[in-house]
C-alpha cells in the first residue's frame, strides 16, 4: 500500500521508544453510588450517559450520568411473585426506549419521559433475547424494531407510548422469520449509506451467523404494517457457520461503537466492526461496505477473523497454580479497535489488529457473578455489572499503538495516519519509502523519501544509480517543500538542481520525438508529446511556486545552455522579468509577441525602453496600446515619436507620432509646452505643402489662451519651412500684425494681409489704418490692366482710408480718369460734412441763449408759505423756526427737521461732513468762516428735496405701519 503523506518529519532512534504512555490503555475503576441499594442488582443497561439498573424488588433505577444525583425511581406494575424477576433489560443506543423482559414471560416498555411502564401484551409468553433497533433513533417511538426470542423467531414490532387506558404499546407485531438453531442471540439493523431503502441485519444464534442485506417494503403510514416482511422474504442470507458449541456455552453479538470522529475508522471497515461470539471463542470482521448489495454478506464474511478461547491465559486457583479447565468467554464488547472479553472473573483486552492480549485484569473474585459487559455505543464507555457492584473500564488513548502495527503489516497510508508527532511519522515514511523502493517503485518512493528525514545523499544516489530521473526529479520537489524558508542555501542548491533535471528531461523527450519514438518498443509519438506536455506544465508549476529560490542568473544560463526557448520565456513570465522577454522578442522581430506581453505592462519604464524601437516598426499598434494607458508620461516618449517622424514618408494624416500627441492634447489635456511645441515641429516639418493640420491646431489653441506651446519656438519652425500663414498666425496671436501683414504682402498673400489688418478693429484705429494703408500700397503697386480701378475697389472694404490717403501711392504717369468719380465722392462727401457741422453749430449756439434764459428766472423763482403750513416731517407750524421750501414742489421742511433727513438717507461722506458742519457751527464763532460754513450747509442740506430725490424712493421698502404706531387708526 502506498504512502502520501502531506508534512515533513524528523528523525527517530527506533520503533520501541515512539508513542509510549506511561497511563495504560486500559483501567478498571470501581464506580462508587451515592445511594444504599437494599436488593441486589438482576439486570443492567447503559447509552448515551444514562445508566438503568433493575432490582430484585422489581424496582428500576434510570440515573443520568451528567446528573447522578437526579435518579428516576420506577416500580412495575405488578408485584414481582405475579410477573417474575426481571431478567434483561434493552436499552436503545439514543436512551429513549428501554424493553424489560421478566423470567415468567411478562414484557414491558419503558419511555425516557416516562415512569410508568407499559405492558407489552402482544409480545406476552415471548421470551426476548436480543433486540435490533430501528437506525433512524431517536425518535418518539421505537418505529420498527425486530424483536428476538429464545426459540428461534424473529419478530418485527412498532411500539409507541400512549396514554389511553385501552390502546396497546404495539402498533402491530408478526413474525418474519425463523432460525432453526436455537435461540436468536444477537440482532443489529443498519441502514447502508446513501440507500434510504436498503438495510443490513445481522442475526446470530450460538451456532450461525447471518447476514441479510435487500429493500424493505413500504406501507401508507408508517407504523402501518411490516418493512422487514419483504426483505426476509425475497432475500437469502449469507451464513457464516461456527464451530460445534455446547448449548450452555454463552452467544452475542458486539458491534463498535461510533466512532468519536469520521478518521477514526480503521481503513477499508467505513461502518464499522462486528463481534460474534460463540462457545470456542470470538469470529470478527469489518461491516464492509459495497453498491452491490446482492455480494455484501460475502465480501463481510470473507474477512472475517477468529480469535480462540485458547489463546486466553487459564486463570490461577488460590495456589498460583493453572486451572486445567478453561471456562468459555461469558461477554464481549468492542471498542474502536479492541475486543473486550469477560472470562473467569477477568477483563481481556485483545487487539483486533494483532490478536495480541494488551490486557488481563482480575476483577471479580470465584465467589462473584456477573450480569453482564455492556458498551455505550453513543459516548464509548464500557461497564460491568455484579449483583452488588459496577466497574467501568476507562479506555486511554488506545490508538497509541496502531500507527505500529499497521507498519509491521506494511500498511503504511493507515500507519501514517495514526502516526502522531513529527517522530512518529518519520519512522513510517522511512520504512514505506524503502519497502517502495525495494517494490522498484521509485516514484512512489520518492514522495515518501521527501517527507522523511533519511540522509538526502543517499537517496539523491539511490536514484541516480537506479537511473531514475523521474524519481529524482519527484523527490527533490517533495524535499524541497519541506525546507523551511531560513534554509536558503539549500533551497537554492536544489531548485537549481532541479531546473537542471528539468532541461534533460525536456531535451530527452524532444529527442525522442525526433527520433520517431513510435518505432522503439513500448514507445510511441503520441504518448512522448503528452508526457512533454505534462512535464512542461509541472516545470510551470515548480518556478511560479519556487521562483523566489532560483537566482535568476544561475537559472537563465542554465535553460540558455540546453537552448530551452520556451522554458526562458516561461522563467522570465514567471519572475516578471519582462524587460528579458520583451529584448528577447524584439531582437527576433517578432513583433505581435512582443506587444502582447507590452500589453499586460504596467511599468512605464518598460514602454520608454522599448518605444523606439517599436515605433519604428509596428506605428499604429503601438499608439493603439500606448493610446490605452494614460498614466504614462508623454514626454519620455518624445524621442520615439521624433525619431519615427524623421524616417516616416506618409501622409500627416496617417502620422501616427502625431496622432498620439494629439490624443493627449485633447482627451488627456495635456498643457505640457514641449508635447506641444513637438506636435508643431511635426506639423511644419512635414513636406507636404497643406498647413491645414499646423492652422487647425492653431486655431484650436488661439481659443484657449495662452497657448500651451512656445510661440517663438513655433515662429522659428514656420519661418524655417516657410509655413507663412502659421507664421502670420503666430505674428497676429503675439500682437505683432504689423509683421504679420508685411510677411503676407511679402509673399503676396493679399487676402490674408487684409484680415490681419482688419483684427485691431476699434481698439486701435490709427494701427488698422495703418495696415491697410500697407495693403492698399501693395495692391497700388500691382501692375496690369485695370490694376488702379480694382485697387480701389478693393480698398473700399476698410472706412477708414479715403482717396487723399492713396494718392500718394499712385505712379506718376496713371491717368485721373481712373479714379475721378472717386474723387468726386471724396469731395461731396467733405461738402457734406461741412454741412453737418454748420447745422450742428447753429444749434449749439440757440441751446446756449435757452440755457442764458433759463438761468435769469431762477432767480426770480418764489414759493407761498400759507399760514399754519406745517413741516412736511414733524408736523408743526413751519414758520415757528428756520425753515426751507423748494419752490418746484412746494414742500416746506425746519432746518433741523430736513438736516436729520439728509443725514438718515446720505451716505457715508456727506454724513460725515453734515455732522461735521453742525458741530462746528454749534460751538459758535464769527467772521467769515463761520457764513461759508454756513452756506456749505445749507447746500448740502438744501440740495433736493427728500420727499422727491432719490431718498423717497429708497423708503419703498418701509413699512406703513410701524410696531409704535396704533393700528386702530388704519382700520376701515
Amino acid at each position: 500500500m502506498a504512502l502520501s503523506p502531506s508534512g515533513g518529519y524528523v528523525a527517530s532512534n527506533s520503533l520501541q521508544d515512539l508513542g509510549d504512555s506511561s497511563l495504560p490503555i486500559f483501567n478498571i475503576e470501581r464506580v462508587q453510588l451515592q445511594f444504599s441499594i437494599s436488593s441486589d442488582f438482576v439486570a443492567a443497561q447503559v447509552a448515551n450517559n444514562v445508566l438503568v439498573l433493575a432490582l430484585s424488588t422489581g424496582r428500576i433505577l434510570r440515573i443520568d450520568l451528567d446528573s447522578p444525583a437526579d435518579i428516576d425511581d420506577i416500580d412495575l406494575p405488578k408485584k414481582s411473585s405475579e410477573i417474575g424477576l426481571i431478567r434483561r433489560m434493552f436499552l436503545d443506543p439514543s436512551a429513549s426506549h428501554l424493553i424489560i423482559t421478566t423470567t415468567l414471560g411478562e414484557n414491558y416498555y419503558l419511555h425516557t419521559q416516562s415512569k410508568q411502564p407499559k405492558a407489552l401484551s402482544r409480545l406476552k409468553g415471548v421470551t426476548i433475547e436480543s433486540i435490533g433497533w430501528n437506525p433512524s433513533l431517536p425518535t418518539a417511538s421505537t418505529r420498527e424494531i425486530l424483536v428476538g426470542a429464545s426459540d428461534g423467531n424473529i419478530y418485527e414490532t412498532y411500539i409507541e407510548q400512549s396514554n389511553e387506558f385501552y390502546r396497546r404499546e404495539e402498533k402491530y407485531l408478526k413474525s418474519v422469520y425463523k432460525i432453526s438453531d436455537g435461540s436468536v442471540t444477537g440482532l443489529w439493523v443498519d441502514i447502508l449509506e446513501s440507500r434510504p431503502d436498503v438495510r443490513r441485519i445481522l442475526v446470530a444464534s450460538p451456532n450461525r451467523l447471518l447476514h441479510f442485506a435487500g429493500r424493505i417494503g413500504r406501507h401508507g403510514q408508517e407504523g402501518s404494517g411490516s418493512i422487514f416482511t419483504k426483505l426476509f422474504e425475497t432475500e437469502a442470507p449469507t451464513v457464516q457457520e461456527g464451530t460445534d458449541n455446547t448449548s450452555s456455552a454463552p452467544s452475542a453479538l458486539a458491534v463498535s461503537p461510533d466512532p468519536p470522529s469520521t478518521s477514526s475508522r480503521e481503513e477499508g471497515l467505513d461502518d464499522g466492526t462486528f463481534a460474534w461470539l460463540t462457545g470456542p471463542g470470538i469470529m470478527y470482521g469489518g461491516l464492509q461496505s459495497s453498491a452491490d448489495i446482492s455480494n455484501l454478506g460475502i465480501k463481510t464474511f470473507n474477512n472475517i477473523k477468529a480469535f480462540d478461547r485458547l489463546k486466553i491465559p487459564a486463570s490461577e486457583n488460590a495456589s498460583g497454580r493453572k486451572r486445567p479447565i478453561k471456562d468459555p468467554i461469558q461477554g464481549i464488547a468492542l471498542t474502536q479497535w479492541h475486543i473486550l472479553a469477560f472470562v473467569e472473573g477477568r477483563i481481556v483486552a485483545i487487539n483486533r489488529l494483532d490478536d495480541r492480549i494488551v490486557y488481563d485484569q482480575l476483577v471479580l473474585d470465584p465467589s462473584q457473578n456477573a450480569i453482564g459487559l455492556f458498551s455505550d455505543q453513543k459516548k464509548n464507555t464500557f461497564w460491568l455489572f455484579t449483583k452488588q457492584e459496577i466497574f467501568e473500564i476507562v479506555v486511554n488513548d488506545e490508538e497509541r499503538d496502531v500507527w505500529k502495527i499497521m507498519l509491521k503489516d506494511q500498511k503504511y497510508g493507515a500507519a501514517l495516519r495514526y502516526a502522531r508527532g513529527a517522530t512518529q511519522k518519520d519512522a513510517v515514511a522511512t520504512a514505506s519509502g524503502d519497502f517502495l523502493a525495494g517494490k522498484g517503485q521509485f516514484l512512489e518512493a520518492a514522495a515518501v523519501y521527501g517527507k522523511s528525514s533519511k540522509p538526502f545523499e543517499q537517496v539523491a544516489l539511490l536514484f541516480i544509480d537506479e537511473g531514475e530521473q523521474d524519481a529524482l526529479r519527484k523527490y527533490l520537489l517533495t524535499k524541497l517543500a519541506t525546507f523551511k524558508r531560513n534554509f536558503i542555501m539549500q533551497r537554492v542548491m536544489i531548485a537549481s538542481w532541479l531546473t537542471e533535471i528539468f532541461m534533460t528531461k525536456f531535451n530527452n523527450l524532444d529527442d525522442t520525438i525526433t527520433t520517431k519514438a513510435e518505432l522503439v518498443a513500448q514507445t510511441n509519438t503520441a504518448e512522448t508529446k503528452d508526457e512533454l506536455a505534462s512535464v512542461r506544465s509541472e516545470f510551470q508549476d515548480f518556478i511560479t511556486r519556487y521562483k523566489a529560490d532560483l537566482d535568476s542568473k544561475t537559472t537563465y544560463e542554465i535553460i540558455s545552455s540546453h537552448g530551452r526557448e520556451q522554458e526562458l520565456l516561461s522563467y522570465a513570465t514567471a519572475i516578471n522579468d519582462y524587460n528579458f522577454i520583451l529584448s528577447y522578442w524584439v531582437q527576433r522581430e517578432r513583433w505581435s509577441e512582443a506587444l502582447d506581453v507590452l500589453k499586460k505592462q504596467t511599468d512605464p519604464s518598460i514602454y520608454y525602453k522599448y518605444s523606439s524601437v517599436l515605433m519604428i516598426h509596428v506605428p499604429t499598434e503601438l499608439v493603439d496600446i500606448l493610446m490605452r494607458h494614460p498614466d504614462l508620461n508623454p514626454r519620455n516618449l518624445i524621442p520615439a515619436l521624433l525619431n519615427y517622424t524623421k524616417d516616416s514618408a506618409g501622409p500627416l494624416s496617417q502620422n501616427q507620432a502625431a496622432r498620439y500627441l494629439v490624443f493627449c492634447i485633447n482627451q488627456l489635456h495635456s498643457t505640457d509646452a514641449a508635447i506641444h511645441n513637438t506636435l508643431i515641429s511635426i506639423y511644419a516639418s512635414h513636406p507636404a505643402p497643406s498647413e491645414a493640420a499646423l492652422l487647425s491646431y492653431l486655431s484650436a489653441q488661439s481659443s484657449h489662451p495662452p497657448p500651451s506651446y512656445d510661440a517663438d519656438f513655433a515662429l522659428r519652425l514656420c519661418i524655417q519651412h516657410s509655413r507663412v500663414q502659421s507664421c502670420v498666425h503666430i505674428y497676429s496671436l503675439m500682437g505683432q500684425y504689423t509683421s504679420a501683414v508685411s510677411l503676407a504682402l511679402k509673399h503676396n498673400e493679399i487676402d490674408l494681409a487684409s484680415m490681419v489688418a482688419d483684427r485691431p478693429a476699434d481698439a486701435n484705429p490709427a494701427l488698422r489704418k495703418k495696415l491697410w494703408l500697407a495693403v492698399a500700397k501693395k495692391v497700388i503697386s500691382q501692375q496690369g490692366t485695370g490694376s488702379i480701378k480694382t485697387a480701389i475697389d478693393f480698398l473700399k472694404r476698410c472706412d477708414l482710408l479715403r482717396i487723399e490717403d492713396l494718392i500718394p501711392f499712385f505712379p506718376d504717369f496713371v491717368v485721373i480718369d481712373d479714379f475721378k468719380d472717386e474723387i468726386c465722392a471724396a469731395l461731396e462727401s467733405y461738402s457734406r460734412h461741412i454741412d453737418t457741422l454748420k447745422t450742428e453749430m447753429d444749434e449749439s449756439a440757440a441751446t446756449a441763449e435757452s440755457i442764458k434764459d433759463d438761468i435769469k428766472r431762477l432767480d426770480r423763482r418764489y414759493a407761498i408759505v400759507e399760514p399754519g403750513e406745517g413741516c412736511r416731517v414733524c408736523g408743526l407750524p413751519l414758520l415757528s423756526r428756520q425753515f426751507f421750501v423748494f419752490p418746484s414742489c412746494q414742500h416746506g421742511f425746519h432746518s433741523d427737521c430736513l438736516g436729520r433727513k439728509v443725514v438718515e438717507g446720505s451716505g457715508l461722506t456727506t454724513r460725515g461732513r453734515i455732522r461735521e458742519l453742525q458741530a462746528s457751527i454749534g460751538r459758535g464763532g464769527s467772521g467769515a468762516r463761520r457764513e461759508r460754513e454756513v452756506r456749505e450747509l445749507d447746500a448740502l442740506v438744501g440740495k433736493e428735496c427728500v420727499l422727491c430725490n432719490d431718498f423717497a424712493i429708497r423708503l419703498i421698502e418701509e413699512p406703513f405701519i410701524f410696531d409704535t404706531d396704533n393700528k386702530d387708526e388704519w382700520a376701515v
